[in-house]
């Protein structure tokens, strides 16, 4: 199925480095939205130079680049200078949406604020990421992924009791903080459609990280009760946690009684269903080391993927546990076409291959329509859009507003 289109004629600048805000116009420009990457020029995004690739890296084209930047075209533009000032106030005119993720502020002194850019365009949908957000005590503070994490009680909760606190193993907080921003964004689109009034969004990722915790935050605020860190258990059902296998380990969510009861068929042991320690699901909570001992015993007899079958066959939800490359090589992952290959990429001497959206939609399925950018490779094409002649052009390199 061709890619959806669901953003068409929204343009939106991308004034953001390195994660949160990238990842966040990278899923507008996968529902087809014209985003222009607005970078400084000599380096650009610090993203550039960042990933396993070294020469990658000396390239501008890093590997942590090349993941969230595909279908976003490339404008070098110095917003220090009075002419690339007058450049971005060209851009604000023809655009929808301006996303930055600079520190709080900073926007303001430049005179490229959002009360700035409303005398440009006064409905255009304005999104601010920062760490902690545009006011309070820590708002002028910098912010990186883990900052975010530990501040967060992610890191708290996050481990078992002797290897907590502990970082979760990928930049989680600063991938909420995109994914925010882009639902916010596009709520905002909307209420322009239909109101035809801009918006500034403020979003913390302070904020956007600790709202997704769910019960870990609202056991404390409604029961009083402190999350604690239980490293592959689960807190609410037992058995619902990690088993090992004959061949590998195996995540068991048996959380309702019909499930444990039918899980304990299923592995041979239907005795544990009344086994007083284990009938009822408070029993299976207090006991649940002898339980996990049990059931690990009886799942040696056979490899993670043979039981994933048969668990799941019989309405037991379980999963193998999978590295990064096991589960990008699963029937699943490549029936559902997660991963889009671009074959020829100016920069780049190999094909590069970046994962899609988590959505699918009838009308069409989320995709890049272009390769990552080199640095400022649409600087000409966008200024001749914008009015500049060959001449004006070449004056803005000679004064390196460009």
């Amino acid at each position: 199925m061709s890619s959806v289109k669901t953003l068409d004629d929204i343009r939106v600048l991308d004034l953001t480095n390195v994660l949160a805000g990238p990842f966040c116009c990278y899923q507008l420009a996968l529902l087809g939205a014209d985003v222009i990457k607005v970078e400084v020029p000599n380096g650009g995004d610090l993203a550039r130079q960042l990933g396993a690739s070294a020469e990658l890296n000396a390239a501008l084209m890093g590997a942590s680049f090349l993941a969230q930047n595909a279908g976003k075209r490339s404008i070098t533009v110095n917003l220090k200078s009075h002419e690339g000032k007058e450049i971005f106030r060209r851009l604000v005119a023809t655009a929808d949406v301006v996303v930055e993720n600079f520190r709080p502020g900073v926007m303001d002194k430049l005179g490229l604020g959002y009360e700035d850019i409303r005398s440009v365009k006064p409905d255009i949908v304005y999104c601010a990421i920062s760490g902690f957000g545009q006011n309070g005590p820590l708002r002028n503070n910098p912010a990186y992924d883990q900052i975010i994490q530990g501040m967060s009680g992610v890191m708290s909760v996050t481990g078992d009791p002797a290897s907590a606190p502990l970082r979760v193993g990928y930049p989680v907080a600063d991938t909420i903080g995109g994914i925010t921003a882009a639902f916010a964004i596009s709520a905002a689109l909307v209420r322009r459609e239909r109101a035809g009034e801009g918006e500034m969004i403020d979003v913390s990722m302070l904020e956007a990280t600790l709202v997704t915790m769910g019960w870990a935050v609202s056991n404390w605020l409604i029961a009083g009760v402190a999350a604690q860190p239980m490293g592959n258990e689960n807190m609410t059902a037992a058995p619902s946690g990690t088993f090992k296998t004959g061949d590998g380990l195996l995540n068991i969510a048996a959380n309702k009684q019909e499930q444990f009861e039918t899980l304990a068929v299923l592995i041979g042991k239907p005795e544990l269903a009344r086994d007083a320690r284990f009938a009822q699901r408070e029993d299976r909570k207090r006991n649940r080391a002898a339980l996990k001992a049990e059931i690990d015993a009886a799942l040696a007899q056979h490899s993670a993927s043979h039981w994933s079958t048969v668990l799941n066959s019989g309405g037991v939800p379980a999963g193998e546990v999978l590295s990064v490359p096991e589960v990008l090589e699963h029937p699943q992952i490549k029936a559902r076409d997660v991963v889009h290959t671009f074959d020829d990429v100016p920069g780049v001497a190999n094909p590069v291959k970046v994962v899609r959206s988590g959505f699918r939609l009838r009308s069409g399925n989320p995709a890049p329509n272009a390769p990552p950018p080199e640095l400022g490779a649409d600087t000409l094409t966008l200024l001749s859009d914008l009015g500049y002649t060959s001449a004006e052009i070449q004056s803005l390199k000679e004064k390196r507003a460009i």
